[in-house]
């Protein structure tokens, strides 16, 4: 929270006020706003400490603002939501975290929660895959400010989305099963991308240059005319690569518009392109090392919010993935075209009443694909492509929340179905509960389901080292969770344990260890159960020399898997991360000068094949844990902000998927220059 001041009168705000203590701010005569504050009781992971820049008068003044922070709202819900009825699992990602972190992309910055599992091909975004409580890159749905972009290709595309660092707002991560919440395609969890929709500055440019050959550059401008609030930015990425055939060149554009309409309504439109080129050294094979990529992303989407009590939501979007992939670059040979498109509209009511808050959605999403690879013969080609699948998904969600003062009961399912599934309309329920005794303390349980269709790449992708199978049935999943926060303005905490259980789960497997080729599965089931707890200090107070955002955060996820695979040689479900740790520790140290340690250690289950060379059986190994330790220097001169990134800095050789090596020591430096 951030007090701004005006030379005639000190100005607050409240994004809602909550019915308890109106007379206060009435009698002050002033204006009260709040905006999004995430360093609560859900927040995983540390924010910056709420510090004013001068501190009021009236001692009870801040004691009421600070209580009623707990209004504050999310995403994670159909509607937005007070922080203090969220019963799952969520983590939160701030603005501030990013501009301390030594990031380059979301995937980087992922890699700092320790309750989600980063497997990295490539570095600085290059290609990802992100999984939440074991489940794999398929499971999770990806929301770029509420619209699903999640690729019915394959997961591996999920993160091709058009936005640069500079355009975030925060980033919200709901885990386990949430259908209910983000639709059939969060299986295990769902990240969702919340953009600036503010005009704090009119331009932000930065530019940076590392080891590598590393070239950044990224530009947003923000614009406001009448109700209209309009922003693009642009970047451009691009190194020479840590290793032979990982060079990488990614550009990114994302237009805005924001509308301000009367009773606080609004209209969101976003458009946005996004392009890569990189090598993709050993990524789906160690024995085909000179793999290419190129793929591209086209994103639309229209978004309204209309009445008070009753709430209207219609949304309106349109994505197209094209990808090339080359199995030896620069030739023919197991060279693959695909394009994909999903067109989807969503309708969301919410009526509040004295019985509470009804929610009523419905859904309906498309995804085609064309390709040389994926699908069904066409009768007639279509340009270069030669086959063709489509499948259309429905759904209607109906949830009902009440709040009895210390408790919120939240109950609803997501009825779903799907042209694969021949007529089948399946049921996903899901229940929660968040008991709040005092102010400090809350108590937390939810059960829900969720599904996941297989993608196309799952049902007809043929290549020499994988075979996909078109009898493939849709996984399924059930997940509890028990979960108790705890918060003051110095400390918050948070320990929450879960089992989920998962059934048909989907697989590239190794049926016998002499297969040559990786076959799609259906196993019998994965179940697992995990702690994830934390702790987080905001230092400021307690130690001055330390700077008044200086923070501690300390994370750690502990999970076991249990299976009924047998001798299966697994590429992903089964690779699951058992141990993640991660401290994240920021501190001033002269005058405008800041810095931030990033240290994880993480063992990964399971095992992997350790190519030894053509005509050679491969090696079973398993996969050995590490750690790393990553350092950003910032130092703030008005509007510039000059920073050093050194990533790994004792240069652990280590890797997320076997037989690809991630980066080691990466020095790279920048400027960034604001214009308000």
């Amino acid at each position: 929270m951030k007090q701004r001041h005006f030379k005639e009168q000190k100005a607050y705000r409240f994004k809602r006020f909550a019915r308890k203590a109106y007379s206060a701010f009435n009698s002050m005569h002033k204006v009260v706003t709040i905006g999004v504050v995430t360093g609560c009781a859900i927040a995983f992971l540390p924010t910056g400490t709420i510090n004013a820049q001068k501190k009021t008068d009236n001692d009870q003044q801040q004691k009421v603002m600070e209580k009623e922070l707990d209004e504050v709202m999310v995403t994670a819900s159909r509607v937005e939501i007070p922080i203090n009825q969220v019963a799952k699992s969520v983590t939160i990602i701030s603005k501030e975290q990013i501009e301390r972190a030594p990031v380059q992309s979301i995937q980087d910055l992922l890699v700092y929660a320790a309750n989600i599992d980063v497997i990295q091909r490539g570095g600085h975004g290059v290609q990802a895959d992100i999984s939440i409580r074991g489940g794999s890159f398929d499971q999770n749905a990806v929301l770029l400010n509420g619209v699903n972009l999640s690729n019915a290709q394959t997961g591996h595309y999920s993160f091709d989305i058009p936005i640069n660092l500079s355009d975030i707002e925060r980033i919200e991560v709901i885990h386990g099963p949430s259908a209910l919440i983000y639709g059939s395609s969060a299986f295990s969890g769902g990240i969702n991308i919340i953009t600036k929709k503010n005009t704090d500055y009119k331009v932000y440019a930065s530019i940076e240059s590392g080891m590598h050959k590393l070239r950044g550059i990224e530009v947003r401008g923000t614009a406001q005319t009448g109700i209209a609030v309009h922003s693009l930015s642009v970047g451009n990425n691009s190194s020479s690569g840590y290793i032979a055939n990982s060079d990488y060149d990614i550009y990114n554009m994302l237009w805005q518009t924001h509308l301000k309409l009367p009773n606080r309504s609004k209209v969101d439109f976003q458009l946005g392109y996004n392009d890569k080129k990189y090598g993709a050294n050993t990524f789906y094979s160690a024995a085909y090392p000179n793999q290419y990529e190129r793929t591209s992303s086209y994103v639309s989407s229209l978004k309204g919010e209309f009445g008070s009590m009753l709430k209207i939501i219609p949304i309106l979007y349109w994505s197209r993935h094209h990808d090339q992939y080359d199995l030896v670059k620069d030739t023919d040979f197991g060279r693959n075209f695909h394009r994909n498109d999903t067109y989807g509209a969503n309708l969301i009511f919410s009526y509040k009443s004295k019985l509470g808050t009804t929610s009523l959605g419905g859904e309906l999403r498309r995804e085609d694909i064309m390709s040389t690879n994926l699908g069904q013969l066409m009768s007639k080609p279509h340009r270069k492509y030669i086959k063709y699948d489509d499948r259309t998904n429905t759904s209607v969600s109906l949830e009902h929340t009440v709040n009895l003062e210390k408790v919120v009961l939240s109950a609803g399912a997501l009825m779903n179905h799907n042209t694969l599934l021949n007529g089948k309309y399946k049921f996903y329920p899901s229940v929660s509960v968040t008991y709040r005794p005092i102010d400090n303390l809350n108590i937390s349980s939810s059960w829900s389901k969720s599904t996941r269709m297989p993608t196309f790449t799952d049902l007809t992708y043929k290549a020499p080292t994988h075979v996909g199978r078109n009898d493939l049935k849709p996984e399924k999943s059930e997940s509890v969770e028990l979960g108790i926060k705890y918060k003051t303005e110095m400390f918050n905490a948070y320990l929450t344990g879960f089992m989920q259980w998962g059934r048909d789960v989907i697989d590239w497997v190794k049926v016998n260890p002499t297969d040559k080729e990786y076959t799609a599965w259906n196993m019998s089931k994965i179940d697992g159960k995990g702690l994830e707890m934390g702790v987080n200090f905001q230092l400021g107070s307690l130690l001055t020399v330390l700077g008044e955002q200086s923070s501690l955060a300390l994370d750690y996820t502990r999970m076991y898997q249990n299976s009924n695979t047998g001798e299966m040689i697994s590429l992903y479900s089964l690779n699951y991360l058992r141990d993640k740790f991660t401290v994240k520790f920021n501190h001033d140290i002269y005058k405008g000068l800041s810095v931030g340690w990033f240290f994880r250690f993480q063992k990964r289950m399971g095992i992997y094949e350790k190519y030894q060379g053509k005509g050679v059986d491969p090696i079973k190994e398993h996969f050995p844990a590490f750690s790393t330790l990553d350092l950003k220097l910032n130092y703030k001169y008005k509007d510039i902000v000059f920073n050093l990134n050194f990533n790994n800095l004792y240069d652990t050789y280590y890797y997320d998927r076997g037989d690809i090596p991630q980066p080691g020591f990466w020095l790279m430096g920048g400027i960034s220059y604001t214009l308000k």
